[in-house]
């Protein structure tokens, strides 16, 4: 009788459903924060754009309405240089009734699939009198902005 009962700490029940919640929890949190952080870089990408696309698309139509169809052709992305030459693009312009001004009305950038696009609302003054409202694409092309599509 005179041993001396050593004490034990009770075993702790095991909790896998606890460890699973958490690991859960965490890889949770990882997504949230990648799909937080590509948000932002999204916002970063579109808010930044703004600006740009309405310079090319200013100095685009200054040059058309200035007549130099020459600069107005280099700012054409290569998808619409490659539909009209550079003679057809200035006889095209120059075809009554000529763009005597115009104004830039709206900017908008937004994403398709990851890629930033412009599209810029613009209101052409033709000679005669005559106005129309656009709605130009604006592209980024060799590290700038490029009107594409049909500007007239």
């Amino acid at each position: 009788m005179g041993g001396e009962q050593v004490w034990h700490r009770p075993a702790r029940r095991r909790r896998p459903a606890r460890a699973g919640v958490l690991v859960a929890g965490l890889g949770l949190g990882t997504c949230l924060i990648g799909v937080a952080g590509l948000a932002v870089w999204n916002a970063q990408v579109v808010l930044q754009a703004g600006g740009p696309v309405r310079e090319t698309a200013d100095g685009f139509f200054r040059d058309v309405a200035a007549g130099d169809t020459d600069g107005a052709y280099e700012r054409l992305c290569a998808e619409a240089r490659s539909r009209w030459s550079q003679a057809g693009f200035g006889s095209w312009v120059r075809t009554p009734p000529v763009v005597s001004g115009y104004e830039i009305v709206d900017v908008s950038v937004s994403t398709r699939a990851g890629r930033p696009r412009g599209t810029v609302v613009v209101r052409l003054n033709r000679d005669g009198g005559g106005s129309e409202q656009r709605e130009v694409p604006v592209v980024p092309e060799d590290g700038g902005w490029r009107v594409c599509g049909d500007p007239f």
